[in-house]
């Protein structure tokens, strides 16, 4: 009897833990949003207002040209080096090509960047990981290229 209990106890928690875990769509579409917000700030020419959706950790990674950077800090510098004003940073488009849940609390996405200036428009591909922590998504893995 105490194992049919155990077992019965077992299944139910797994419903339960199933019956939470957040569907595909509702979260792609709230990392959408997520890139949206962060586009409308870089456009905006607030790049504090962009990097609140980088993880504020030294944990964080950023590969790009100059190879793998580690820190929400050294990233928010090394933007502010390459788009010192708003007319460098232009205005920044993204495009999500996919996005598949590794777990109920990473997402891993891949999209198109594109920014459009009068000195030349530049673009490039980007992966992503976003983790949910502490209830906001944000991203902890960026490769930018």
């Amino acid at each position: 009897m105490k194992n049919g209990l155990t077992v019965i106890a077992i299944i139910f928690a797994m419903h339960l833990s199933l019956a939470n875990e957040p569907d595909l769509s509702t979260v792609t579409e709230k990392i959408k949003n997520i890139l949206f917000a962060q586009a409308d700030a870089w456009n905006k020419g607030d790049l504090s207002g962009y990097m609140n959706t980088y993880w504020k950790s030294d944990s964080l990674r950023f590969i790009g040209k100059n190879g793998i950077q580690y820190g929400w800090k050294t990233t928010f510098e090394n933007y502010q080096k390459s788009y010192p004003d708003k007319a460098t940073m232009g205005t920044l488009t993204f495009d999500i090509l996919s996005a598949e849940m590794l777990c109920i609390s990473h997402v891993f996405v891949i999209g198109k960047w594109n920014i459009t200036r009068e000195k030349g428009s530049i673009g490039g591909y980007f992966t992503l990981i976003f983790e949910k922590k502490e209830g906001k998504w944000v991203i902890t893995f960026d490769h930018s290229s």
